[in-house]
């Protein structure tokens, strides 16, 4: 592998980490305006939707399985998502994306049936547990909805793995991405359409709900889907464990939410166990 093309894969994935968790961030500021459900749904449904119109898919020609198949990667994705958004707005976003990480390690642990990767799992455990420690000790304020829907997004997270595996057997071609997102928006449908007017009747919201979709998905979905011919995937999920630094940044820079030492320790260990992991089966 030609090192410049490393280098690119690399600054891909970056970009990708960048990209979403400013993205998430910037969905932030809808929450207080019209809430985590229809900031999901605006997000998948538009960045959908502007795939759709690029990528021009041919959905047409699939078969009921490569339906099937694709539904369920596109409710896993939804899933996965509206857990997350609801978390964020409850905990902050570097401690939601490091709890989240705990569903893929569990379930590269219970693939590999590795000794070694289960004692990964062990120490990124160790290393979310240390935010209870923070919430005892009275030096954050975590609220158990955070905790227990961040969970749920690393259950989805983990379920989202296996159905984009099974997903990119069967369907060939990119545009199938544009189908997932769509797919992926139904879920956060019932409750996100109480403000969805609200959004589509006020330029400064559906400016903001745009930007959030371009950020929290067609930038990073496109850059890993890049990064991913250039790098291996050992390489990659070690990159993609950069989330939770970039993750506790976004949210210090533009969120004003601060990390206390247990917190960046937190951090630390679970990225630790992503490399770990990443690296056993290199």
């Amino acid at each position: 592998m030609r090192q410049s093309h490393k280098v690119k894969g690399i600054l891909l994935v970056f970009g990708s980490c960048v990209s979403l968790q400013f993205g998430a961030a910037l969905a932030m500021s809808l929450f207080p305006l019209v809430g985590p459900w229809t900031t999901t749904l605006c997000r998948l449904f538009l960045s959908g939707l502007l795939l759709t119109l690029v990528m021009h898919p041919q959905a047409h020609q699939w078969s009921r399985s490569q339906w099937v198949s694709v539904a369920f990667f596109g409710l896993s994705l939804g899933i996965m998502n509206a857990f997350f958004y609801v978390a964020i707005s409850h905990i902050p976003l570097g401690t939601a994306v490091t709890i989240e990480f705990i569903g893929p390690l569990v379930l590269s642990a219970v693939l590999s049936h590795s000794i070694r990767d289960v004692l990964w799992v062990e120490l990124a455990i160790v290393g979310v547990g240390l935010f209870g420690v923070e919430r005892l000790l009275g030096l954050s304020s975590l609220r158990p909805i955070g905790v227990v829907c961040a969970l749920g997004a690393g259950l989805f997270w983990a379920l989202y793995i296996l159905a984009a595996d099974n997903a990119g057997k069967k369907v060939t071609g990119t545009g199938v991405i544009a189908i997932v997102l769509l797919i992926g928006s139904l879920p956060s449908t019932p409750l996100g359409m109480a403000n969805l007017f609200m959004v589509a009747t006020d330029a400064h919201l559906l400016l903001l709900a745009i930007g959030t979709a371009i950020l929290a998905s067609l930038v990073p979905y496109t850059l890993e889907f890049l990064a991913l011919r250039r790098l291996p995937p050992s390489t990659f999920g070690i990159l993609l464990s950069m989330e939770s630094a970039v993750a506790a940044t976004a949210g210090w820079l533009l969120l004003s939410q601060h990390m206390g030492v247990l917190g960046m320790l937190a951090v630390c260990l679970v990225i630790s166990a992503c490399v770990g992991t990443a690296t056993s089966k290199s």
